[in-house]
């Protein structure tokens, strides 16, 4: 007998269960770890242009249907007045208890047509309440390529980006590129197949999501790298892809908050224990009492800027208690270079006395990373993502702090590595933790991330 998500978390300790998954850290099938090596892909996005690959690693679910539009309304914190075809924006649903669920990009195709593209989490929250509400709509997982056996999907999907990306893309389409305002949507030529194009940008740089139809990968695909040749371009692996975040801002794992509380119940009795929740794995020093410990609000992560209660929605009473605040903010930490080296220095010294390993460039070794942040001891905060940039010459990680410790500048303290030699994730290996003194700087790190995405927030808003 198939057993539930409530079933595999009824009666447990989740924190523990979570921290000793053995999965690892989200994996990015479907292409090379590196195709030259991951410092020159770094410099690629802020130097000449980037082609990330994205049509592997995410799940699409298209929504369709006469209730579509209202569906994902009632699932979603944004505001969807002025939402028409041809937009897209990013889709952000909670539990009612207020926690997030996760984000993904919402894409408007075309009257009652929608498409739901990134982490499994929220797309399986929205696959639950079409399966059990009264909407009259029809959803069709297209899912990603870890999980399916067919070596094939309904979509491709790239990213192009970086300061030349309006150039190679000009060069692919033998003509000037729509003028599009961010996150807005148009169609293009590439090769004779027609292209979907969102404008957007992964790390403040401009550029665009180019979607179609699976068949059309090859000659898309060929076409960009051909027209890039001139212009510098470099293909992205998955070692530098999961770093990109770390200059941007995104945080890309929130603890999904329906893994607690009573108003997500009847989805963890729904869900399999093959879903995610039932699989994804915790890492880092921060051990709260509770799984709800790990949970975040919208502001928390940045997205209280979305927050619109012009509609009824899942959630809405709790985040209507909740926005008067105090609320936690998203920084930027930027690790202490002298620290950082010597945390590494330990690893060729004998004996058990070593600090937990950095991978280069994403030093991410769980689905979920949650490392303490502390000042004196006291624990201010928590740190989301950590790893190396090459374009700053730093080890960054993405923390959401006590709003008293989160003003740039502010010494704080990460606590890298697990508690009693680690747990038993084989990603873990036996270590001790060590405190490396970091600063508090603004998010996103990237001075052209932030410009760029001052623009883009206020775009967002509506």
């Amino acid at each position: 007998m198939s057993k539930s998500l409530e079933d595999v978390l009824k009666g447990k300790d989740v924190v523990e269960l979570l921290r000793n998954q053995q999965t690892g850290p989200n994996v990015y099938p479907g292409v090379p770890a590196e195709y030259t090596n991951w410092r020159d892909e770094q410099r690629g996005w802020t130097e000449t242009a980037v082609l990330f690959n994205q049509s592997y690693h995410m799940v699409d679910l298209l929504v369709e249907g006469p209730d579509a539009f209202k569906f994902l309304e009632y699932l979603g914190i944004n505001s969807f007045k002025n939402f028409v075809p041809g937009k897209a924006k990013q889709w952000v649903p909670v539990t009612p208890e207020g926690y997030v669920i996760g984000d993904v990009i919402l894409f408007y195709l075309a009257e009652n047509k929608f498409n739901l593209v990134g982490r499994a989490p929220a797309i399986e929250w929205a696959e639950y309440h079409a399966a059990t509400g009264k909407w009259n709509v029809k959803v069709t997982r297209d899912e990603r390529w870890a999980l399916r056996t067919d070596g094939k999907r309904t979509s491709y999907r790239f990213q192009l980006q970086g300061p030349n990306a309006m150039a190679i893309l000009r060069d692919a389409m033998g003509a000037e590129p729509p003028a599009l305002k961010f996150f807005n949507m148009a169609d293009v030529k590439i090769a004779g197949k027609t292209v979907g194009a969102l404008r957007h940008g992964m790390a403040g740089q401009p550029g665009y999501e180019l979607y179609g139809p699976w068949a059309d990968y090859e000659a898309v695909h060929s076409a960009l790298v051909e027209a890039g040749k001139n212009h510098g371009l470099k293909l992205v692996g998955g070692r530098a892809y999961s770093s990109n975040t770390l200059e941007s801002g995104w945080i890309p794992s929130p603890v999904p908050g329906f893994l607690a509380g009573e108003g997500s119940k009847g989805f963890r009795e729904w869900a399999s224990d093959k879903s995610y929740g039932a699989m994804c794995s915790i890492g880092g020093s921060y051990v709260p009492d509770s799984v709800e410990g790990y949970f975040f609000t919208p502001w928390d992560i940045g997205y209280g800027i979305i927050v619109k209660f012009d509609h009824d929605f899942i959630g809405r009473e709790a985040l209507e208690k909740m926005a008067p605040g105090p609320h936690r903010e998203k920084v930027t930490l930027a690790l202490d270079n002298e620290e950082v080296l010597r945390a590494i220095s330990s690893n060729f010294a004998k004996g058990q006395d070593r600090a937990k390993y950095f991978e280069f460039p994403s030093a991410v070794y769980s689905m979920h990373p949650n490392d303490a942040v502390l000042v004196d001891g006291k624990r201010v905060g928590v740190s989301t993502w950590i790893g190396y940039s090459q374009n700053e010459g730093k080890m960054l990680t993405l923390a959401i702090l006590d709003a008293e410790y989160a003003k740039p500048g502010t010494k704080v303290q990460l606590l890298w590595g697990e508690p009693n030699g680690g747990t038993r994730k084989p990603t873990v290996e036996r270590h001790v933790q060590t405190e490396i003194t970091a600063v508090v700087s603004p998010v996103p790190y990237s001075e052209v991330a932030r410009d760029g995405y001052a623009d883009s927030w206020r775009n967002k808003k509506a």
